[in-house]
């Protein structure tokens, strides 16, 4: 006896094999993977890269920039921003600021020199009048913010005014010349090829390197600009942490007066006018974020580098110093802008 056929409709119909519903999901996942390792790699050294591609295109637009003698030019000058610059970022990651810094290397330089022209000339007493000057009114500022809480813009907008009638008082307004070889030779003396500020900008450079990578005192600084409260509550006395770094601050602002002084072998009251916007590029340029907490020096110091190689790159290319103050202005509105957009992604 045959099987009588069986009905189409009591088969069920074929239907194409569905993909996993998590399989869309995971494929933007997979290929955001590259995207996402660009935007770090971007991140982390995207100032480097900046500045090599300000170099090649300097270079390829005017020879003399990449030769031995230009470059050590570039360094020298550079070298009392990025030593500002360098006590700007320890303060700047506790989430402070300090606006004194180029009033504060006016009266140091003067202070300093005072000791080094005439016949009695000491410059043991020279480096210790400067530095103690500036570190003394680091610690005022310093004592104004964490003491008495203080904001920081209105405490070294002061001192930046005070600072600079004190210049102008010293010495009655006027300059001091006739500096002393030995003391010259701070500015203007060179060891193994290289300038002697250079010198000091990389032992300045490296010392704090190490204390903010390597030293309880350094990640202190980064814990107090990220969370000052949760900082507090963990045990860190956070009043002494930006304390000093205002007192460094006025320190190295003392230690690139007396650069100054020396390279130009005399010390003016008027020097160091703006200096502060310099550093404070510089810093953020570098990726240091003006919310605290987030930075590098050595992305400081390459944002000094590339600053001084602009201003030295528009010189030999012709192009006017109200441009250079306009470049320098954009730049450092591009890169407060690319800090906020990091936050906004992070």
């Amino acid at each position: 006896m045959s099987t009588p056929p069986t009905s189409p409709s009591t088969s069920p119909p074929a239907t194409p094999l569905a993909a996993s519903p998590a399989t869309p999901a995971q494929a933007p996942a997979v290929s955001a993977r590259p995207a996402h390792r660009w935007r770090h790699l971007l991140a982390d050294y995207g100032i480097f890269i900046a500045f090599a591609v300000l170099c090649v295109v300097l270079g390829l637009a005017q020879e003399s920039f990449l030769t031995w003698g230009n470059w050590v030019n570039v360094l020298r000058q550079t070298s009392i921003n990025a030593i500002l610059a360098i006590g700007m970022t320890c303060v700047i990651l506790t989430r402070g600021i300090d606006l004194s810094v180029g009033s504060l290397l006016a009266f140091s330089g003067l202070v300093a020199a005072s000791f080094v022209s005439g016949d009695n000339v000491s410059l043991a007493l020279a480096l210790a009048g400067g530095l103690g000057a500036g570190l003394l009114l680091g610690m005022l500022n310093g004592a104004l913010v964490a003491r008495l809480s203080v904001q920081p813009f209105v405490v070294t907008l002061g001192m930046l005014s005070v600072a600079r009638g004190l210049t102008f008082i010293y010495n009655d307004g006027m300059p001091i010349a006739g500096l002393a070889p030995s003391f010259r030779f701070i500015g203007q003396g060179m060891i193994g090829g290289l300038p002697v500020p250079v010198l000091i900008l990389a032992a300045t450079f490296g010392l704090f390197w190490f204390v903010l990578e390597y030293t309880a005192f350094g990640r202190y600084i980064y814990a107090v600009g990220g969370n000052e409260k949760s900082a507090r509550t963990s045990g860190i006395r956070t009043k002494w942490v930006i304390f000093w770094v205002y007192a460094i601050s006025g320190l190295l602002s003392a230690l690139a007066g007396i650069i100054l002084a020396a390279r130009t072998t005399s010390a003016l009251p008027q020097a160091g006018v703006a200096y502060e916007l310099d550093a404070i590029a510089a810093v953020v340029i570098g990726g240091t974020s003006l919310s605290g907490g987030v930075g590098t020096l050595s992305g400081t110091l390459v944002g000094a580098l590339i600053i001084g190689v602009i201003n030295n790159g528009l010189d030999l290319l012709g192009v006017s110093s109200y441009y250079q103050q306009v470049i320098k202005g954009v730049i450092i509105v591009v890169a407060v802008l690319l800090d906020v957009s990091r936050k906004q992604q992070g």
